[in-house]
Order: structure tokens, then C-alpha cells, then sequence
């Protein structure tokens, strides 16, 4: 492993920890210290003993495996839990707040109904009502991606005739669009960074902000000889460190890995597939290097070299992020070429009327929601999905004050999960089906409830509890529920992927560019210390954001020097970037990582509710992204958003 990864890894899964366990840092940076170590809402702790309890996290989306510490029974940091695979000891900066999240102000404090503080009782009865008068018109939206809570609000949905059960747009979803629907085939699809020999990340920041980035973070430094390869429109943290990045815009990104399929079709790998044949005349006679170079930029040339690497692996596999049509594009390419991809089994369900992860996952957000009654669970639509959302009623549940809670109907405040049961069931990317479970740290210091509880006194689903629930869950699936929430994890590991189509006519449809009328290309990126759809910047986090991506209250966006000419612009110069049906400000930095052509900004910031550390920070990129119709794939899509810019 070289220096450079070694040392990525080093800072990326222990500065976090170092930041909240090691004062001396902050003493070095006086007016830092004194900002971040006296927040009069921080407790003050007790003397006592020390611990370290294990429970799981959901501040980011995948969830953390974690180790609670605490004095005296209080908790006053997080940590990685060394003995639970999905963590492996380390963290990810969302959830290394938990406790500053857990103790903030902006935490909700009781149920809220049109602004009015109620009691849980009301608030029970007046869902009760809005529930039997919705009758079918019922839809959940749900931020949590690994969490039998899902099953609660499904099996909910279900009793009241509804199957509109929605996720915030995920690669999870993309992937399940791509395996189980275009695809026929049945599991999860996994990834064994590990193992791999070589790893073709196509658009997937796997140590940033896609799947499970902690684990994703310690197979890529226990991989020290594997070669890693990421493509994408910008030269990303995970790019930085990896053998080579390959500039490719991410609405090319399946017509780009297309091309690579025609050099590996023509080496003369086969899959078993009945429409092998029809799927290698579809590759061979309209994504030949020629045709995708002229639609993408990326050259032949690079193509087959990636091609023969791949070819020449024992253990390859090709990691997609995007569309439906490169999930499926890459799954293909896995396929013919054999190595490292898994599909992982699905955990059997607690409650028998609950929809499977994969029928959760088939509803395209993106297409808008309208409803009569809406169940919104830590989600926040209203920031991420401006203009998508309709509802006669919203019931909003979460920690936090959010853009959702502020236009919710009724608000009711979750549990912290350090102050609740929860779970984490495989987590997507992982390459065995893996389970954990967690039980409450700290005691509420707020009236709030367990979400799943509140919502099984609304039907008769078979459970008075959501500790009922997890314990059947558990039951279900052969874990001990006593190990489970003792820190240990339930694995199985996953097998040899077999589609039973490569969905020809489809995919060759799908992966035809579709770029918007915008002047340049826009390319989003996450950064987890900046914030999520669901999560915004929490209280560590501003003293690590670089001035890439913040200076004072306003937004950076990056470009190759050959795009700020062509669009009259210069270092630090003021712009306003449209697109969609909004606006952004923000201010240039030139990057040559970046793709001429295109703007690359952050997500995360721009919050118009929340704390000091969010509110007023930056802008909405959500706001300027544009939806393209995946239309073959029956699906929609964010990628080839354009904006146009223009120098304030």
C-alpha cells in the first residue's frame, strides 16, 4: 500500500476521533477551542466510571457500528466499534457527532401540531383520524436505508391499501432497479474491496460518500496490492488516492462502461444469460470506442486499457454509482468478466405484511409524491426535493428541526438512536448479508418516542413495541438478540451473482447520453463532514470544511481554468448558477480535477433551518439539480443536470 493511501485512510477514519478526543489540538487553535468547547448546551459531566457501550448510529446513511463512551452513565463521545465488521473500529464524521447532535438545541422537544405543543395521546389521536379518512391515499418517505423501522411503516401502508413507500434517491435503489427489476435476478448486490485485484470504481466515491464508507475505508487499506481505478466527472478525495482517474461525465457513465464491455466481449468472455448474444450485438454494434468516445470524450485508447486490466485480474469487479443504466451497464460487465461482485441474501422480515427491501425501493421519488396523508421518518424532502412533495397532511418525524419539520403539519420527535432500540441490516456495498442491533445508552432528554412504537398503536401489525419487533427480528434471521446488542454482528456471507437477463434492448436505450441545455455540465459531490439530503453539518464539523467548499457564508464551486475562461470567470470571482427552477450563489475556484466543461459544488449546505453551523451556510445545490427521464429503464435520474452561469 503506498504512502499516500496509508495516510488517507489514517486521516480519514481517525482525524474525526482525534478532533473529539484529543484536546491538545484545539489548544494549538485558541479561538477554535474556545468556540468548540464551550457551547452552553454541552452538559456538564459527572465523576464516575468510564465505559465504552456498544450500540448502532443513524446519523449517515448507511449507519455506524459504534461504541457509545460515557462517565457516570452520560455519554460524551462516540467511537468505532473494533468488533463489528461494518465498522472495524472506525467512524464516519456524521456519526462521530452523535453526542453533540444528541445535546443540541435544535433538538425537537415535544410533539408540535400546527405549531401548538400537544401530548403524545393527541398526537395518536389525531393521526388515528387523518389515517381513516386518507383510506388508500397514504405514503411514507423514509431516510433510513438499513432499518427494520421500514417494515413497521410498509406493513403499516399495506393495512391501508397503499404500496407508496418511498427512500430518498440512493445508489441502493439505482442498484436494485438495475438487478432486480431490469435484471430479474433476486439479493443484494455486494462489492469484496478487499479481495478484489483490480476495482473500477465508476462513479461510486466509496471512501467518501457512497455505501458503507467505513468499511468501504478499511478494505481499501487492508487491500495494499489491489489497484483501484476511478472514473468520474471529478477528481474526487477517492479519486486522489486511487492508481488513476478517468474524467467521464456522469450522464455518460453507462455508455462509457459500454465501451469497456465491447473489449472485454471481443477477448470472448460469455455469460450464461439467454440474451447474451442480443446483448453482445447491442454492445458490439452501438457502443464500439469510436461511437462512445464521441459521446463521452473518453478516449479509446483509455478504454481498452482499462479493458485489459480488468481482463487480466483474477478477482475484478467495477463498482457503479449514478443511473439505473450504469448499475446495470457495470452488473453486466461483473458478470462476464467473473471476481469480486456478490449478491447478498435478504434478511427474513419480523412482521409477515411488510414490504421486502426491494419492493420498498421501487418507487421513483424523483416522479413526484402526492397524497393525502404523509409520513415523512428522518428524512427531509423539503430541503433535498424542492417541488416533489405534496401531501393534504404531513406527519413528520425526526430529532431535528429540518426544512420538513418547519412545513410539517404535525411534528413528533424521534428517540436519538443512542436513546433507542434500532438496527442495521446490510448496509449497501457490503459483500455479506450483515446484521446489527443496538439498545438506548443515555436516557431522553427531550419528550420524544420511538417512531415504530408510535406508529404500531395505529394497526394491528402484531406488536405492541418496536423492542417486540426487533426481537422477532433477530428470531427470524437465527441471531441472538443478547449478542446483537452486545456489539456482535449476524453475517452470511454472499454468493456468486446469476442474472437471468442482461436486458439488451434496455440497457442500449438507457445508456445513451442525456445531458440538459444548460452552458456546462453540473457535477454534485457529498462530503460527509458537510452534511447529507437527510443530515445537515453538524457541530465538529465546520472547523474541518476546507475553503473548496465554504468561505464565510458562501458556497465554492469548482472548474477547470479552460471552463472559467470560457464563462469569463476567475479565481474568487462571485456567480450565480441556474438550473432547474432555482438559483444558487457561490464563489469560483479553479481545480483542475474537474472535467472541463463542468461545475462541480457540494451538497449539504444552504439550510434555511437548523443551527449556527448549517443555517445560512452556503446554498442549496438540490435547488439547480434537473431530473432526466430514464424512460427504458423506468426510472428517473439527477445525472446530466446542467446549469447556466453568470458573473455577479
Amino acid at each position: 500500500m503506498s504512502v499516500a493511501r496509508r495516510a488517507f485512510i489514517q486521516m480519514s477514519v481517525g482525524a474525526t476521533v482525534g478532533i473529539l478526543f484529543t484536546p491538545t489540538v484545539w489548544k494549538a487553535l485558541d479561538d477554535v477551542s474556545i468556540w468548540t468547547q464551550n457551547w452552553p448546551w454541552i452538559p456538564k459531566l459527572k465523576y464516575g466510571a468510564a465505559g465504552a457501550v456498544p450500540t448502532v448510529s443513524k446519523m449517515c446513511e448507511s449507519g455506524c457500528a459504534v461504541k457509545v463512551r460515557t462517565v457516570a452513565g452520560e455519554a460524551f463521545g462516540t467511537m468505532g466499534n473494533a468488533d463489528n465488521p461494518i465498522s472495524g473500529g472506525g467512524i464516519c464524521p456524521l456519526c462521530a457527532n452523535g453526542v453533540q447532535v444528541m445535546n443540541s438545541p435544535t433538538r425537537i422537544k415535544a410533539p408540535m401540531l400546527d405549531g401548538e405543543e400537544i401530548s403524545w395521546e393527541k398526537a395518536q389521536e389525531v393521526v388515528a383520524e387523518k389515517l381513516a379518512a386518507a383510506g388508500s391515499k397514504v405514503a411514507v418517505i423514509s431516510g433510513d436505508q438499513t432499518g427494520t423501522v421500514n417494515e413497521v411503516f410498509s406493513a403499516l401502508l399495506n393495512s391501508a391499501g397503499s404500496d407508496a413507500f418511498y427512500v430518498m434517491p440512493c445508489d441502493m435503489q439505482a442498484a436494485d432497479k438495475a438487478w432486480t427489476g431490469l435484471m430479474g435476478s433476486q439479493g443484494q448486490v455486494g462489492y469484496d474491496l478487499e479481495g478484489a485485484d483490480v476495482v473500477l470504481l465508476a462513479g461510486a466515491d466509496a471512501l467518501e460518500s457512497w455505501g458503507p464508507t467505513v468499511a468501504n475505508l478499511k478494505a481499501f487499506a487492508a487491500n495494499e496490492s489491489g489497484k483501484f481505478i476511478f472514473a468520474g466527472p471529478m477528481q474526487t478525495k477517492t479519486a486522489s488516492v486511487t492508481s488513476k482517474w478517468v474524467p467521464v461525465p456522469a450522464e455518460g457513465m453507462a455508455a462509457f462502461l459500454l465501451g469497456v464491455t465491447y473489449y472485454v466481449l471481443q477477448a470472448g468472455n460469455m455469460a450464461g444469460t439467454a440474451d447474451f448474444y442480443d446483448y453482445k450485438a447491442m454492445v458490439m454494434n452501438d457502443y464500439s470506442p469510436a461511437k462512445v468516445e464521441a459521446a463521452t470524450g473518453v478516449k479509446a485508447d483509455q478504454m481498452a486499457e482499462i479493458a485489459k486490466q480488468l481482463l487480466a485480474a483474477s478477482s475484478p469487479v467495477v463498482v457503479p454509482g449514478g443511473s439505473v443504466a450504469a448499475h446495470a451497464a457495470a452488473f453486466a460487465l461483473n458478470v462476464l468478466l467473473g471476481g469480486a461482485m456478490k449478491v447478498v441474501p435478504e434478511f427474513e422480515k419480523a412482521i409477515p405484511s411488510a414490504m421486502s427491501r426491494s419492493e420498498m425501493l421501487k418507487a421513483d421519488i424523483l416522479e413526484g409524491v402526492d397524497t393525502d396523508l404523509l409520513f415523512v421518518y428522518e428524512a427531509n424532502p423539503a430541503y433535498a426535493l424542492p417541488e416533489k412533495v405534496k401531501a393534504g397532511f404531513t406527519v413528520a418525524f425526526d430529532m431535528v428541526n429540518t426544512e420538513t419539520t418547519a412545513s410539517a403539519n404535525l411534528v413528533l420527535p424521534t428517540l436519538h438512536p443512542y436513546e433507542r432500540f434500532d438496527d442495521l441490516a446490510t448496509p449497501y456495498g457490503l459483500p455479506a448479508a450483515t446484521y446489527s442491533m443496538g439498545a438506548p445508552v443515555s436516557k431522553p432528554t427531550v419528550n420524544a418516542g420511538c417512531a415504530a412504537t408510535f406508529v404500531l398503536g395505529l394497526a394491528d401489525l402484531g406488536f405492541e413495541t418496536f423492542e417486540e419487533v426487533l426481537g422477532a427480528k433477530a428470531e427470524a434471521i437465527g441471531a441472538d438478540v443478547e449478542a446483537l446488542q452486545g456489539g456482535e454482528a449476524f453475517v452470511v456471507d454472499g454468493g456468486t451473482p446469476v442474472p437471468l437477463s442482461l436486458a439488451p434492448n434496455v440497457v442500449g436505450k438507457a445508456a445513451v447520453p442525456v445531458k440538459g441545455t444548460g452552458a456546462v455540465g453540473l457535477a454534485p459531490y457529498t462530503l460527509l463532514n458537510i452534511g447529507t439530503a437527510n443530515q445537515a453539518t453538524t457541530p465538529n464539523a465546520p472547523c474541518t470544511i476546507s475553503n473548496n467548499q465554504l468561505v464565510g457564508d458562501y458556497m465554492v464551486v469548482q472548474m477547470a481554468s479552460a471552463t472559467a475562461k470560457q464563462l469569463g470567470v476567475s479565481v474568487g470571482s462571485k456567480v450565480k448558477l441556474s438550473g432547474g427552477k432555482g438559483e444558487c450563489e457561490a464563489l469560483v475556484q479553479i481545480f483542475e480535477g474537474v472535467m472541463p466543461g463542468v461545475v462541480a459544488a457540494p451538497l449539504g449546505l444552504g439550510h434555511t433551518v437548523g443551527d449556527e453551523f448549517s443555517k445560512g451556510k452556503g446554498d442549496n445545490v438540490y435547488k439547480i439539480l434537473t431530473v432526466s427521464s430514464e424512460a427504458a429503464a423506468g426510472a428517473s435520474t439527477w445525472a446530466g443536470s446542467t446549469v447556466n452561469v453568470a458573473k455577479i
